[in-house]
């Protein structure tokens, strides 16, 4: 298992959700966005799962963390509602018809839920395993030790557990009905901090 085995997608949506990362993103959370990607497809080849939106799967990855910057913010809404959002604007403008747009949105939102069942939303469990790898190290002997380091050493982790870990102990406090305080409370900057991805990188 290679990074070469999983193109970026050649679309709109895709170039769109990259520049969008690039321009708004901490340069760490980016590579987190990407990392997510690359664990997500790494994961679907180990367990076998086939009909993966890849345009989908990459785009929602790349923007599930957008919420938490200050221009995509919503003083109300979850970080990762509000970066769903975002992605539903983004692939109006890619064309995307209303239900696949909607299916973006619910991805980006299902990152964050304690677990998702492949059979109801393969693309949803996907990125919750892979943003569960990247965040809290879980799952990482699933996926071969090369590529773990290969990914690293292409996309470093850097700051990530300082700036994410800021982030969402931020979110938490503004915003105590959402996941941001669910993820707070069971210690996500601990897990960030002893990721065993942080000796591999």
């Amino acid at each position: 298992m290679r990074i070469a085995d999983f193109p970026v997608p050649d679309t709109a949506a895709a170039r769109g959700a990259y520049a969008l990362a690039v321009a708004y993103q901490p340069p760490s959370i980016t590579a987190h966005a990407i990392r997510s990607w690359l664990w997500a497809e790494g994961f679907a080849v180990v367990a076998g799962l086939e009909d993966v939106d890849h345009e989908l799967l990459y785009t929602a990855a790349l923007l599930h963390d957008i919420g938490t910057v200050t221009e995509f913010d919503n003083h109300t809404i979850s970080y990762e509602h509000a970066g769903g959002h975002v992605a539903v604007a983004l692939t109006a403008g890619a064309g995307w018809p209303a239900e696949r747009r909607q299916r973006v949105l619910e991805v980006v939102v299902r990152h964050n839920w304690p677990s998702v069942d492949p059979q109801f939303d393969v693309e949803g469990h996907l990125l919750e395993t892979a943003t569960g790898l990247d965040i809290s190290g879980v799952g990482a002997d699933a996926l071969p030790e090369e590529f773990l380091r290969e990914v690293l050493a292409g996309y470093s982790r850097g700051d990530l557990a300082a700036v994410f870990g800021a982030c969402v102990v931020e979110q938490a406090a503004r915003k105590p009905a959402t996941s941001a305080r669910r993820l707070v409370d069971g210690g996500v900057v601990r897990k960030l901090q002893d990721n065993p991805l942080e000796r591999l990188g």
